[in-house]
C-alpha cells in the first residue's frame, strides 16, 4: 500500500494519480470531506476527467447528512484495499485528514459503540446552549479533553461530550489505550509532501480564489437548501461558514474570501504540524508536488515494492 499525505494544497492528488497510472493503482480517499456527495468544488473533488484516467473510490459516497466517523472510513477503506488487492492493483490511499490515516495504518482505540440517543442528546445541547457554554458543560465533565479543544470546535467537543456520557471516562483516556482494530498486515509506503510555509500559503489563496471562479458559492447555496443541522460535518468544510454569512449579507464576498483564505491557511498549518510528528518512516518532500518530481517517487515507490 501507498499513502500519499500532506496539507491541502500541496498536490496529493496530482501525485496520487501519477502513481495510479504508473503502477496499475487505485486511488482510495482519505480525506474527511471528500467521502460526502456535496461540495465537489470546495473539497477539490477529483475531476471527471481524473477519474478517468484511474480508478478513484471513496470520493462522494455517503450523503452530506451523514456522519462519517474514523472508524466508519475505515472499514470503508479496508474493503477497498482488499478489493484492489483482490483486482491485482495497487492501493494509494491519499488524503490530508491525518486521523484517517493514523486510524488505517496503526489501528484505533477501543472506544464502545455510542447509542444514537446519547449523540442526539449531546448535539441538541450544544445547539441550545452554543459554543462557549457546551464547553464550560464539557469542562465540568471531562477537563483534559476541553483543555485541548477551543469553544469552536464544535465537532470534536460534542464527541467528547458524548464519550465521556456514554461511558464514565474521557475520550483521552480511551485514546491511550491499545488499539482494538490493529494497523493493517501489509507494508505502508508513506509519501509526505510539505512544502515551505509562504508556498504552501499563496497556493491555498490561489486555490481558494478559482474555487469561487468554478461556482463554490452555487454549492453553498444548494447545500443550504438541504437544512442540514449546522452541528453536522459537511457544514464545517472549509470556505463553508464564510461563504454562508455572504450569502446571507453579513458580510461582503471580498470578506468572505479573505476569511476562508484564513481558515484554510490555519488549516494547512496543523496539517503540517500533525504530518511532521504523527507518521513515522514516512518520505518526505518539502515542495508542493510537480510533474519534475514524478521520475524520482516512482523510483521510491518501485524500490518500496520490489523490497516490500
Amino acid at each position: 500500500m501507498v499513502v500519499v499525505a500532506g496539507p491541502t494544497a500541496s498536490g496529493k492528488s496530482a501525485l496520487a494519480l501519477t502513481l495510479a497510472e504508473a503502477f496499475d493503482g487505485i486511488v482510495i480517499n482519505a480525506d474527511s470531506m471528500q467521502v460526502y456527495d456535496a461540495l465537489c468544488i470546495l473539497t477539490s473533488r477529483p475531476s471527471a476527467a481524473d477519474e478517468a484516467r484511474a480508478p478513484h473510490r471513496l470520493y462522494g459516497v455517503l450523503p452530506a447528512a451523514e456522519t462519517c466517523s474514523a472508524a466508519r472510513w475505515r472499514a470503508l477503506a479496508v474493503d477497498e484495499i482488499t478489493a484492489a488487492h483482490d483486482a491485482g492493483r495497487l492501493p494509494i490511499v491519499t488524503g490530508g485528514t491525518g486521523l484517517y490515516i493514523r486510524a488505517l495504518i496503526e489501528g484505533l482505540a477501543p472506544i464502545p459503540e455510542i447509542d444514537e440517543a446519547i449523540r442526539q442528546r449531546a448535539r441538541a445541547l450544544h445547539a441550545t446552549l452554543g459554543g462557549p457554554a457546551f464547553h464550560d458543560r464539557l469542562a465540568a465533565l471531562d477537563g483534559e479533553m476541553a483543555a485541548r479543544l477551543s469553544p469552536g470546535d464544535s465537532q470534536r467537543m460534542i464527541r467528547a461530550f458524548e464519550v465521556i456520557e456514554a461511558t464514565g471516562r474521557s475520550l483521552a483516556e480511551w485514546h491511550r489505550l491499545p488499539a482494538a482494530a490493529g494497523g493493517l498486515a501489509q507494508p505502508a509506503l508513506s509519501l509526505v509532501l510539505s512544502p515551505p510555509r509562504e508556498a504552501l500559503y499563496a497556493a491555498c489563496d490561489g486555490r481558494f480564489a478559482a474555487m469561487i471562479e468554478a461556482g463554490a458559492l452555487d454549492e453553498v447555496r444548494a447545500l443550504d437548501s438541504l437544512g442540514l443541522d449546522s452541528a453536522a460535518p459537511v457544514m464545517k468544510a472549509l470556505g463553508v461558514r464564510p461563504l454562508r454569512r455572504h450569502l446571507t449579507g453579513e458580510s461582503s464576498l471580498g470578506q468572505a474570501i479573505a476569511a476562508a483564505q484564513q481558515a484554510t491557511r490555519n488549516y494547512a498549518k496543523r496539517q503540517v504540524t500533525w504530518f511532521h510528528h504523527q507518521i513515522a518512516r514516512a518520505v518526505v518532500y518539502d515542495r508542493r508536488y510537480s510533474p519534475e518530481m514524478a521520475p524520482d517517487i516512482i523510483a521510491v515507490t518501485s524500490r518500496f515494492l520490489l523490497t516490500e
